[in-house]
C-alpha cells in the first residue's frame, strides 16, 4: 500500500501509456492541514517556458490519477501544476474504517483545506495563478472565492456542484431528507449499496477512459472510493445553501469560465443556468450530451473543453 506522499515511477506501472503512468517528474508529498490532517498533494514544474500556475482540485470520490492525460495537457502548455485530494478521499486521510464509503460530516474543513493549501501554494510559485477545479472542487472554488476572498488571476469551473440533481428535488428537500438520515444515526452509511459509478455513461461515454479509471482502481485500490455516506450528502446540501448565500460576495475582478454538459446527471443545470446569470464575470458554456466529466470525454468533445479553458485563462 501506497503511503501519503509517496511517488510510483512510470516503469512500476504502465510506461509509455499517457494516462496510465505518472511522469518521472511529477512528485508527491505529504501536505498537513492546518487542524493536522494529512493531505496527499502533488507538483509538477514547467520545465522550459512558464505560463504561470494552475492548481487543479477535483470531484468527489476522486483521485489525481484520473486526471493525468488533463494534467499533461496544461503541462505542454507551460503551466507549473499543483493540486491536492480532498481530505476522506484520493490518497488523503480517511475519515472512516471502511474506506469504500466517501464521507464528510461538514464542508467546511475542506474549505479551510483549500484555503490554506492556496496561500501556500500562491508564495511558492509564479504568477497569474489560476485555479480548474470539477464538481464538488469547483463548489468549493465557489465558496473560496466569495467567503475567503482568495486572490487568484481567474478560475474555469466544469460541472460545479451548485445544486445537485436529486430526481427534481429542491436542495433544501435534500438537506432535509439526508438530516432526518443523519439524525437517525445512518449518518455514516453509504447512501446506496454500490457505487453506481459510469451507470449509463452518466460520468463518461468514452469507454477507454471509464476502463483507465478501473485500471487505476485495481492497481492502487487505497486511493478509491465509492458511494457517498448520508452524512456526506447532508454535508453538501447544506453547503450548497451557504454557497448560493454569499455569491453575491463573488469578486467581480475575478472571471469565470463554467463549463457543464447539457443533460448533466450529477448536477442541477437549470440552477447552474440561474446562478450564473447572476455572476456578471462569468461566462457559461453548456456542452451536447449528459456526462458529468468533460474532462475524461472522447477526444472529439474533451479536446472542446481544452479549447475553451486554453483560450480563457491568462495569456490564452
Amino acid at each position: 500500500m501506497l503511503d501519503i506522499g509517496e511517488p510510483v515511477a512510470e516503469k512500476e506501472l504502465h510506461a509509455g501509456h499517457p494516462r496510465r503512468s505518472i511522469p518521472t517528474d511529477m512528485t508527491f508529498a505529504p501536505w498537513i492541514a492546518p487542524d493536522g490532517w494529512p493531505l496527499r498533494s502533488f507538483a509538477w514544474p514547467a520545465q522550459d517556458r512558464t505560463r504561470g500556475s494552475l492548481l487543479f482540485l477535483a470531484g468527489r470520490g476522486d483521485f489525481v490519477e484520473k486526471y493525468l492525460e488533463a494534467l499533461r495537457h496544461w503541462h505542454e502548455g507551460g503551466w507549473h501544476l499543483a493540486g491536492f485530494d480532498w481530505r476522506g478521499q484520493g490518497g488523503s486521510g480517511r475519515l472512516l474504517v471502511d474506506r469504500a464509503v466517501c464521507h464528510l460530516d461538514s464542508f467546511d474543513p475542506p474549505l479551510d483545506d483549500l484555503d490554506a493549501f492556496v496561500a501556500d501554494w500562491k508564495g511558492r510559485t509564479p504568477a497569474p495563478h489560476v485555479i480548474v477545479a470539477h464538481s464538488m472542487g469547483a463548489h468549493l472554488t465557489l465558496r473560496l472565492l466569495a467567503e475567503r476572498h482568495a486572490q487568484v488571476d481567474a478560475a474555469a469551473l466544469m460541472a460545479p456542484m451548485v445544486a445537485i440533481a436529486a430526481r427534481g428535488l429542491p436542495n433544501a428537500a435534500v438537506r432535509a431528507l439526508s438530516g432526518t438520515a443523519v439524525a437517525a444515526g445512518l449518518g455514516r452509511r453509504r447512501i446506496w449499496g454500490k457505487d453506481i459509478g459510469n451507470y449509463g455513461g452518466r460520468m463518461t461515454s468514452c469507454p477507454d477512459r471509464l476502463e483507465d479509471k478501473l485500471w487505476w482502481k485495481a492497481v492502487q485500490p487505497e486511493t478509491a472510493s465509492g458511494a457517498p455516506s448520508w452524512g456526506w450528502l447532508c454535508a453538501a446540501a447544506h453547503s450548497i445553501a451557504r454557497m448560493q448565500r454569499v455569491l453575491p460576495q463573488l469578486p467581480n475582478h475575478v472571471p469565470l469560465l463554467i463549463l457543464a454538459s447539457e443533460l448533466d446527471p450529477v448536477i442541477d443545470v437549470a440552477a447552474l443556468k440561474r446562478i450564473a446569470a447572476r455572476l456578471p464575470q462569468s461566462a457559461l458554456r453548456l456542452f451536447p450530451g449528459r456526462s458529468h466529466e468533460l474532462l475524461r470525454e472522447a477526444d472529439a468533445r474533451r479536446l472542446e473543453v481544452f479549447a475553451a479553458i486554453d483560450s480563457f485563462l491568462p495569456g490564452g
